[in-house]
């Protein structure tokens, strides 16, 4: 579930060329040479895409490989579908369908670029059947479009890949009942049984046991092979397709970053190391060795069918500009987590399969008795949170925000019920990182969570912010709590007060200015770019000031109408929607407080589905880059 963003790898890429992919189609080596061939030189061009784009997932793309390159080429006939429902092996299915000319080829050059393929699947992409999002959705989907195909006689069949990681979902298994009760026999899925999931192995996290015995239980045909061995592969769908009478579901054994030896789960002790290929472009000397690897077996391929070497293309990538002084909200989460949970020894923290991403491993080591990996499983921990809770313990809950403030809602409101306090802290809040897509870009919690009663919804601006808003939300507030945490390092001119004591509802002062317009942030990201536009207000001759606001949801409307005076304008920045997002608290504490007469109030924020692409075009298309903001507020004055 993790998606860690790193940098785009320098120095020599290489990759194939679409003829290359039609040679090896055209020749005469038999279906499975050619199939296996396919796959490696499309691992190729996945490994090429992630490291060009600086992020995406080698594992599950490389693991998935062998099947996706089969059914594409030997399978699937008219109107049938194949569909990933976790999605973060879109860069290897990508690199299929660029082969096969679904998507235009040079969009290869263009992963997770405005422009380009999104991070994970999105419909608006030729080839994506559905997007993605909470993990465990897909084989739902697959239902609906069964009953669509049935309902407007249009036979076809339908596969949909899963992770084994993603099994651990409760939906999954609802999905099951009732296609078997409905004998769905035109849906296939296929397990991409990698064994490990975003940091660690399925085992360790949260074991599935006996996978074969659990489906076969639910009514579905049940098949385990090797998901490397073309042959198991043809022979388990052509028995799938046999079986008129129900779904078929075949449990793909793969290994995570099959194809290039050091990538693969089987080099590590995957009980006990972290796996390191999860997600994120690999360094320079790793992406060049996987790399000659790949071809050095496209190579030897080539020459058993009978084929001339095929020529390799390549772009030479210099290295990322460094400098700035960006900094990171999560070190000193990890560090005021540990700190509060010295002076607590009821606090407990929750993790959902994300221990590398929320910062948590030094807890878990330091405190194993009081972390609790749930997998991923957003509902069942939030409900294990709300039991602790009610037993007097203190627990922490962590997961992306994306999923944290959405799939358990439910369970969150009814934990909120029973008056118990709880601290929920979503990771990969806002619209940036901007490469994942919208599946990831969590610009909603605001609106999902902000009404529950008591519940108080903070976000740091400055790293110094952090254990401050931890320490309010464990200690001062009563009731349920959710910290919003910016994932990624980014540079900032707000200089915050490591003194500085959160108040319900107020912030502070991060540039004076003489009080004709105010803008009003949050957060590392939206703190940063109002600043950013006040300096380019200041050279328009406009001297605004900004207020760093923590309280996303309640807001101190006497000391916010104290503060602004009698400014001329407000405007508020949300990395958010702008419906019932933080500009909407605040106008309604400034109206009560009957501040807004004669003051021009303006909310900039999301409208629409942010996109993906880098961070600069992100926040630019969303409206949330300090130049936009500066014309918007420069509009209204």
């Amino acid at each position: 579930m993790g998606d860690l963003i790193t940098e785009a790898v320098s120095g020599t890429l290489y990759y194939l060329d679409k003829p290359a992919f039609a040679r090896v189609q055209e020749c005469n080596a038999s279906a499975e040479q050619r199939t296996s061939l396919f796959a490696d030189m499309a691992r190729l061009n996945t490994l090429y895409m992630i490291a060009n784009a600086g992020s995406g997932h080698i594992g599950s793309s490389f693991s998935s490989m062998d099947v996706v390159a089969w059914l594409y080429l030997n399978e699937m006939k008219g109107e049938d579908l194949y569909f990933s429902s976790k999605g973060h092996d879109a860069p290897g299915l990508y690199a299929v369908l660029t082969a096969l000319d679904v998507l235009p080829f040079d969009s290869i050059h263009k992963l997770r670029k405005i422009d380009g393929l999104p991070g994970h699947p999105d419909v608006g992409v030729a080839g994506m059947v559905t997007n993605t999002g909470s993990l465990g959705m897909g084989i739902s989907k697959a239902k609906g479009m069964a009953f669509a195909n049935r309902m407007l006689d249009k036979p076809a069949r339908i596969y949909v890949m899963t992770g084994d990681g993603e099994l651990q979902e409760g939906q999954i298994w609802e999905s099951l009942i009732s296609a078997a009760n409905n004998g769905d026999s035109e849906v296939t899925v296929i397990v991409d049984h990698n064994k490990i999931q975003s940091d660690y192995s399925v085992e360790r996290t949260s074991s599935l046991g006996d996978l074969e015995a659990k489906f076969n239980s639910f009514g579905w045909h049940t098949q385990s092979i090797d998901g490397h061995d073309i042959d198991a592969m043809r022979d388990a769908l052509t028995a799938a397709r046999q079986d008129e009478k129900r779904p078929s579901v075949i449990i793909a054994n793969t290994i995570k970053g099959k194809g290039v030896s050091f990538m693969e789960g089987v080099s590590v002790d995957s009980d006990v190391e972290r796996f390191q290929f999860h997600s994120g472009a690999p360094q320079a000397e790793d992406y060049t060795l996987g790399a000659q690897e790949l071809i050095s077996r496209i190579l030897d391929g080539h020459k058993a069918a009978g084929l001339p070497e095929p020529e390799f293309e390549t772009i030479e990538r210099p290295a990322a500009p460094q400098g700035g002084n960006p900094v990171k909200l999560f070190p000193s989460y990890t560090a005021a987590l540990l700190d509060q949970a010295k002076r607590n020894d009821k606090l407990v923290a929750l993790d959902a399969d994300l221990v590398l991403d929320m910062g948590l491993e030094p807890f878990r080591d330091t405190h194993p008795d009081r972390f609790v990996e749930c997998g991923i499983a957003e509902m069942d921990m939030v409900s294990q949170a709300g039991g602790m809770a009610l037993k007097g313990l203190l627990p922490v809950v962590h997961s992306f925000s994306c999923f944290l403030s959405t799939r358990p809602n439910e369970q969150i409101y009814n934990n909120a019920t029973e008056h118990t306090k709880i601290v929920y802290v979503g990771g990969l809040s806002g619209a940036l990182p901007g490469g994942p897509g919208h599946s990831h870009q969590s610009v909603r919690e605001i609106s999902a969570l902000g009404s529950i009663p008591k519940m108080a919804m903070v976000e740091p601006a400055h790293p110094d912010e952090v254990a401050p808003l931890l320490d309010w939300c464990l200690n001062t507030h009563d009731g349920p709590s959710f910290l919003r945490l910016v994932s990624i390092p980014y540079e900032t001119a707000y200089e915050a007060d490591a003194s500085w004591t959160p108040a319900a509802g107020q912030g502070r002062v991060a540039r004076k200015g003489d009080g004709s317009a105010v803008l009003i942030a949050s957060g590392l990201v939206g703190t940063a770019q109002a600043l950013k536009a006040a300096d380019r207000l200041a050279g328009e001759g406009v001297d605004a000031t900004v207020i760093s606001l923590p309280f996303l949801n309640i807001v101190d409307g006497e000391w916010l109408a104290k503060t602004i005076g009698d400014a001329k304008l407000v405007a508020t920045i949300d990395n958010h929607y702008r419906r019932y997002g933080q500009g909407d608290a605040v106008a309604t504490a400034l109206a009560e407080a009957g501040a807004l007469s004669g003051c021009k109030f303006v909310r900039l924020g999301l409208d629409l589905t942010p996109p993906s692409g880098t961070n600069d075009q992100v926040l630019k298309a969303v409206g949330l880059d300090d130049e936009t903001i500066a014309a918007a507020v420069q509009a209204v004055l």
